[in-house]
């Protein structure tokens, strides 16, 4: 995290004046997000749809991949009316401008193919090598939310920021840096506090608060018994989920455990592999050490304390995910300069 970070307006203003100047009479215009988009990728497509319209008049179109499957994202979608198409059913071609936010080209993390040309991305993760070929780039790592970004050119921009924008906004600042207790800077602080009175707070409430199925809660049975602690390292399989949010989840949930700093989680969503590590040891950083311990395996990155990353899984058997974590617990311990130890159940 970086506290001292401010808002860059003046880039913003510059940027965001630029991009829409490019973008007037473009034409169609799509804005991708990552594979089952999160708060923050939803947020930052629904405010850059949002100042399109207002400043040029065009309707972009908000495209994903995967599913949305987490309650709280579901609740977030319904209530505040956030209109998003499935990928796989857009016909690219029409497309006279690409956007990408939250995400960006040849990361493995959406479903926008590689060989097709994206013209802006925004995003607040390390700048990926196909991203230097895209026109527009606003790519800011020391953010903590793209949310933020958004935030910054609406302001600059002069877009007055309604209920329902704030509250997409303000939650997606909230989520993604756990009410500014990781990975946040100065500037995603004050968008937080600015954003905070004018959200509508029922709504906060149900998005906050939803109703689960047992299904869900069937998840963090299995993760708990299949939990292993290795001294100050935690690692779990979910074996088969339904959506892959819920590895993150449990995740976070189990860096509760007192005594553990560092928590990997691993599901099966449709024979890919999704990893989910969090870690609150000042000296670690999440997203490079998700890209060591699966080079040559798959994708993936992060920030300092969160990380997300794909493996493609030759075999999806019970046994093969079994063996898959204990090489990816090989692995971490190695990174971070750790002698193999026998693991413990964390429940007994």
């Amino acid at each position: 995290m970086n506290h001292a970070i401010t808002c860059n307006l003046s880039h913003s203003e510059e940027f965001s004046s630029g991009l829409i100047e490019w973008l007037r009479g473009k034409g169609a215009i799509l804005i991708v997000t990552h594979d089952h988009p999160d708060p923050d990728a939803l947020a930052a497509a629904f405010a850059l749809q949002h100042l399109i319209l207002i400043k040029t008049g065009q309707v972009a179109t908000i495209a994903f991949g995967g599913v949305i499957g987490r309650r709280e994202n579901l609740v977030m979608v319904h209530q505040l009316e956030i209109k998003a198409k499935a990928i796989k059913d857009l016909d690219l071609d029409v497309f006279s401008a690409v956007c990408m936010v939250d995400t960006q080209p040849g990361t493995g993390n959406n479903s926008y193919p590689l060989d097709r040309r994206v013209d802006l991305v925004i995003d607040h993760h390390e700048v990926k090598e196909h991203t230097q070929a895209c026109r527009w780039v606003d790519v800011r790592p020391e953010y903590g939310a793209s949310a933020s970004i958004l935030f910054e050119y609406l302001q600059c921009q002069q877009v007055k920021i309604a209920t329902k924008l704030a509250t997409i906004l303000f939650y997606a600042i909230k989520s993604e840096t756990e009410d500014l207790g990781r990975d946040w800077a100065k500037a995603d602080r004050e968008a937080y506090l600015k954003l905070m009175p004018l959200c509508n707070n029922r709504i906060l409430h149900e998005i906050t608060r939803p109703k689960s199925s047992r299904i869900y809660f069937k998840y963090f049975n299995i993760g708990l018994k299949n939990a292993k602690v290795y001294g100050n390292t935690l690692a779990f399989t979910l074996y088969d989920i339904d959506h892959p949010e819920i590895v993150a989840e449990i995740a976070d949930f189990l860096m509760r455990v007192e005594g553990i700093e560092i928590v990997l989680g691993l599901g099966n969503y449709q024979g890919e592999g999704v990893l989910s590590m969090r870690t609150s040891h000042l000296a670690t950083h999440a997203g490079i050490l998700m890209q060591e311990i699966i080079k040559g395996l798959g994708t993936g990155g992060g920030h300092s304390m969160t990380a997300g990353g794909q493996v493609h899984l030759v075999a999806t058997d019970h046994a093969a995910l079994a063996e898959l974590e204990s090489e990816l617990v090989r692995r971490l311990q190695g990174a971070l300069g750790h002698d193999p130890v026998e693991p413990e159940p964390l429940v007994q």
